[in-house]
């Protein structure tokens, strides 16, 4: 539950189109993918809202967005290689918190990890299938690099943002061929 009460947000243009970053006092806690109006009131009104227990305030000049703007339009531009931001894991618990944790520190740019890899990472051989689904529930994605984690057999697996978006941040890390149009 976030405690003073207010979360602010702004969707800002990106390489994979329009992202909507929400961040609290403790820091950025939700990156939604295509953000389109009606994608926006969804995440907005019903995520944040519901389950952080605050009303969403749109701020695209909001000092608690500034730095994840600039980080992820560097990484975008190809400048930034790791993200430094405070991070609310608050839309997120238990085994998907520790899973994305470690993807978070362990899986650096330019790395991909496999689902039963990150399942053994955290004690949990086996767990490949619910290391799957804690990535389809990643709040953070880009900045918790969940496209980085790939099947086992080379195949891209799942993405929330869309095999599409997954195959261009693979492309700007130097896993995949850029596209050729």
């Amino acid at each position: 539950m976030n405690s003073n009460g207010v979360i602010e947000w702004a969707v800002v243009e990106s390489d994979i189109g329009p992202l909507l970053l929400s961040a609290t006092d403790a820091g950025l806690v939700s990156v939604v993918f295509h953000a389109r109006p009606e994608v926006r009131e969804k995440a907005v009104v019903g995520q944040l809202r519901t389950r952080l227990g605050a009303e969403p305030v749109e701020n695209p000049g909001s000092a608690r967005l500034a730095e994840p703007i600039r980080q992820l339009a560097e990484y975008f531009a190809g400048s930034l290689r790791e993200f430094t931001l405070d991070l609310d894991w608050s839309l997120t618990s238990g085994f998907n918190r520790q899973v994305l944790r470690e993807l978070a520190t362990g899986v650096p740019y330019g790395a991909v990890a496999g689902y039963g890899d990150l399942a053994e990472r955290v004690g949990q051989p086996g767990a490949a299938q619910a290391v799957g689904a804690a990535m389809g529930s990643n709040p953070l994605p880009v900045v918790v690099p969940c496209h980085r984690v790939v099947e086992s057999d080379g195949g891209l697996g799942g993405f929330g943002g869309g095999l599409e978006t997954k195959r261009k941040l693979l492309a700007l890390e130097g896993v995949l061929p850029q596209p050729l149009f």
